[in-house]
C-alpha cells in the first residue's frame, strides 16, 4: 500500500532514514501491532507507535481512567475519568493520527482468548502490571508464534527485552523466553504493586518510550534485537545497563524437556 501525500510529509523525518526511507514506513503502515494494557507503560508506547505510523494498533484493557492514573497515564485526561481505557487510548491516537487504525479490545486477556487474539497480529508488546499476566502473554507468544517485547516498572527503575523464544539461535538452541530470566513469580505479596509502593510517573515514560523504540526495530527488521539482553534503567542513579542472558534448557516452555505444552497451566492458576 503506498503513502499518501499528506502521510510523505507527516512521515518525512523518517523517510529521511535510510534505515527507514518509503519502504521501512510502508512496513509500519501495514503493520499490526497488540498493545497489552493501556497504562503507564501502554502510554507513551502507543503514542509513539501512534505517531510513528503503525496502521493497526490493538489496545487490549479492561480497566477504567481513574483520576490517580492520570500521573503517569498520559494517554488519558481528566475528562475521561470513568471511561474504558481502550475506548480512551483510541479516541487518543484517532486525533494523533487519522492514517492509524486503533482497535478497541475492552476485556482481560486469558488462556481462553489469548491465542486467537494474539494471532492476528505481527507482534505483541506487553505493558501489563502482574506476574500471572506476563507469564500468559509470554507462553502465548510462544505458541502463537509472535515476537513479544516486554517491559515492567519499578517505582524508580524500569526493564526492557524481546522474546523470540520460537526461533532457533545461532548457536542452534532456542532463543530465551521470560521464563529462562524468571523462572517463578515471587510469592504473593512479596513485591509490592504500583498502587502499594508508588512510582515516580516519568519512569513509565521513559520505559514506555524504549519499549516502543523496540517494537519500532523489530518491525522494520533494524538495529540490535534486545533478544538475549535484559535493558536496566535506574533513574535514581541516572544510568542504564544491560545484563545478558540465554536460554534455560531447565525452563519448562522451550527447554529440553517441557512440560507447558498448551496454555491449560494458565486455566488451572485462574480457578
Amino acid at each position: 500500500m503506498s503513502l499518501s501525500p499528506t502521510e510523505i510529509q507527516r512521515y518525512k523525518r523518517h523517510l529521511l532514514l535510510k534505515e527507514v526511507g518509503g519502504a521501512g514506513q510502508k512496513k509500519l503502515k501495514d503493520a499490526r501491532v497488540l498493545v497489552i494494557g493501556a497504562g503507564g507503560l501502554g502510554s507513551p508506547l502507543l503514542l509513539y507507535l501512534a505517531a510513528a505510523g503503525v496502521g493497526h494498533l490493538g489496545i487490549a484493557d479492561d480497566d477504567r481512567v481513574s483520576l490517580d492514573n492520570l500521573q503517569r497515564q498520559i494517554v488519558h485526561d481528566t475528562p475521561r475519568i470513568g471511561a474504558l481505557k481502550a475506548e480512551s487510548a483510541a479516541e487518543t491516537i484517532r486525533r494523533i493520527n487519522p492514517h492509524v487504525a486503533p482497535e478497541v479490545i475492552p476485556h482481560r486477556l486469558t488462556a481462553e482468548n489469548a491465542l486467537e487474539l494474539i494471532s492476528g497480529y505481527d507482534i505483541v508488546a506487553d505493558g501489563s502490571d502482574n506476574f500471572s499476566t506476563r507469564y500468559l502473554i509470554n507462553d502465548a507468544c510462544y505458541f502463537a508464534r509472535k515476537p513479544l517485547v516486554f517491559a515492567a516498572l519499578g517505582p524508580f527503575d524500569g526493564y526492557v527485552s524481546t522474546f523470540r523464544a520460537f526461533e532457533t539461535g545461532e548457536d542452534g538452541h532456542p532463543k530465551p523466553n521470560y521464563r529462562c530470566i524468571f523462572p517463578e513469580a515471587p510469592p504473593p505479596g512479596t513485591v509490592a504493586t504500583c498502587e502499594e509502593a508508588g512510582i515516580l510517573g516519568a519512569v513509565a515514560g521513559v520505559i514506555g518510550t524504549l519499549q516502543a523504540v523496540e517494537v519500532l526495530k523489530e518491525l522494520l527488521g533494524i538495529g540490535q534485537s534486545l533478544t538475549g539482553r535484559l535493558l536496566i534503567y535506574d533513574a535514581l542513579g541516572g544510568r542504564f545497563e544491560t545484563m545478558n542472558y540465554g536460554w534455560d534448557p531447565d525452563n519448562p516452555l522451550n527447554g529440553t524437556a517441557p512440560t507447558i505444552k498448551d496454555l491449560a497451566i494458565h486455566i488451572k492458576k485462574a480457578a
